[in-house]
């Protein structure tokens, strides 16, 4: 019997779609790839994906699940062999619980990220993931990547947040551990095992996440700086004088000011383009009163004035500058998308490696291609940097042929400073066959046993993270 008539009665046929009603369905956001499947189906609940796992297990037919399609790494598009369904999340997207008493949030997957931050403000708490995805991204994918974004430095990244999850098994089980939690050493952490796993090793239903009090004030600057290491030692200051108060740091190269001026025109860049060749835009949020958060912002970015580590300072003086100058540093992966395609690396560097590392390859990838755009900006605060190359002037017809080539540039410099080849975006198809280069044995043979224990079949995102051929 076909499989699609047996999704149909789990599902509903309204929600079985194929042809060109899966198109849609079928490419990555950046458009890097596109595949093929048999069906692209849309379960309301656990026990429907449960259903549908256990039916794809009895026709050996590969799964491979989406929420918002926003990675960058190909993690939630289908192969070109057209033998897979993908697992659509979206209709998946109740707020469960609410528990301001425990300051706990309980959503199911597909809940959209600005819902679920929208959900804590509204019962006065803050959900502290955020990412420029926020408005399309699923809960569900920013777990399965452990996603980043601009507030790690205080709260952590999406597997900080989570307390709990419910989890749908290769066999078609449902693990429900749901705890909002703090403590609970009862064996083996399997929460850790699938976030961050880009469901290769389960489906992810809902999760327990943590809130955080609303802070009473944030206080945010535009800082400029002659070079990075003067940033990095103003950043080890800012930890020193704010401590858990400092919530962004983020690093932003000129050129990159200089496209988001270029691009778009009405948005507002607080300095002359000959400043400073590097700039950050730090924040602080304050449990006191604006007076507080303003009075200690000053005296910390004041003494590294009187130091010389500063070139040039523009501090908000209310809500909406404050929010024009996240917009600036928001638009700079628009800008960058708008002037051409380039090769994207999300890496990650020890901070107080940073400079040595953009010096060091920005040489030798200049030596190798002249006249490339280094086009760098990224939360400096965590050592993540999206550390992007641009064509030259007039070449940027053909450039991605030359993605193997840089990679091969910067991911071994990455490695001779101790650092990753993957910060917050995963590994996906864009990275699993460099993996190995770059990860020590030990590490993966024990992901490819956990691979074999809980996705015997491989039937699980095949194809991503860890290669198959590898596995089997």
């Amino acid at each position: 019997m076909s499989l699609i008539p047996l999704l149909n009665d789990i599902v509903g046929a309204e929600h079985v779609l194929t042809g060109d009603d899966a198109t849609a369905y079928l490419s990555d956001w950046r458009g890097r790839y596109t595949g093929k499947a048999l069906a692209v189906v849309r379960p309301e609940n656990a026990e429907e994906i449960a259903a549908i796992v256990r039916l794809c297990q009895q026709y050996e037919t590969p799964i491979v699940t989406q929420g918002g399609n926003t990675g960058l790494c190909g993690g939630a598009t289908p192969s070109n062999k057209g033998d897979a369904i993908v697992i659509l999340t979206t209709r998946l997207n109740k707020i469960l619980s609410i528990d301001t008493d425990n300051d706990t949030i309980t959503v199911q997957a597909g809940c959209i990220l600005q819902a679920v931050q929208e959900a804590a403000a509204n019962v006065g708490r803050l959900f502290p993931l955020s990412l420029a995805a926020e408005g399309s991204c699923t809960i569900g994918g920013n777990l399965a990547t452990n996603a980043g974004g601009t507030q790690v430095l205080r709260y952590g990244n999406a597997r900080d947040l989570a307390l709990g999850l419910q989890v749908v098994t290769a066999e078609g089980e449902i693990w429900n551990g749901l705890r909002g939690l703090r403590k609970d050493n009862t064996g083996y952490d399997l929460r850790d095992l699938f976030i961050g796993s880009e469901g290769t090793l389960g489906i992810i239903t809902a999760a327990t996440l943590k809130l955080y009090p609303q802070p009473v004030a944030k206080s945010t600057a535009l800082l400029a700086f002659e070079d990075i290491q003067k940033a990095v030692k103003v950043l080890s200051r800012a930890r020193q004088g704010f401590g858990s108060a400092l919530t962004g740091f983020e690093l932003m190269s000129a050129y990159c000011l200089e496209i988001v001026r270029r691009i778009f025109p009405q948005i507002k860049v607080p300095f002359a383009p000959e400043t400073a060749p590097w700039y950050a835009l730090i924040e602080i949020s304050d449990s006191e009163s604006a007076e507080h958060a303003r009075n200690r912002f000053e005296e910390v970015i004041g003494a590294a004035f009187e130091d010389g580590d500063i070139v040039d300072a523009v501090i908000a003086e209310s809500g909406q500058q404050s929010h024009e100058i996240w917009h600036l540093r928001e638009s700079i992966p628009l800008a960058e998308a708008e002037i051409g395609k380039g090769i994207k690396n999300d890496i990650s560097i020890p901070v107080s490696k940073t400079a040595a590392f953009i010096e060091k390859t920005n040489a030798l990838l200049q030596a190798q291609f002249p006249g490339i755009r280094h086009i760098i900006f990224g939360h400096l605060g965590d050592g993540n940097l999206h550390y992007n190359i641009g064509a030259p002037d007039g070449q940027e017809e053909g450039f991605l042929d030359y993605q193997k080539d840089v990679y091969k540039i910067v991911f071994d410099s990455v490695a001779s400073f101790e650092g990753s080849i993957s910060a917050e975006h995963g590994i996906g198809q864009l990275k699993k066959d460099i993996l190995p280069d770059y990860k020590d044995e030990v590490e993966l043979a024990l992901m490819r046993k956990i691979k074999r224990v809980l996705d015997p079949n491989a039937l699980l995102n095949p194809g991503k993270v860890i290669n198959s051929v590898e596995l089997y």
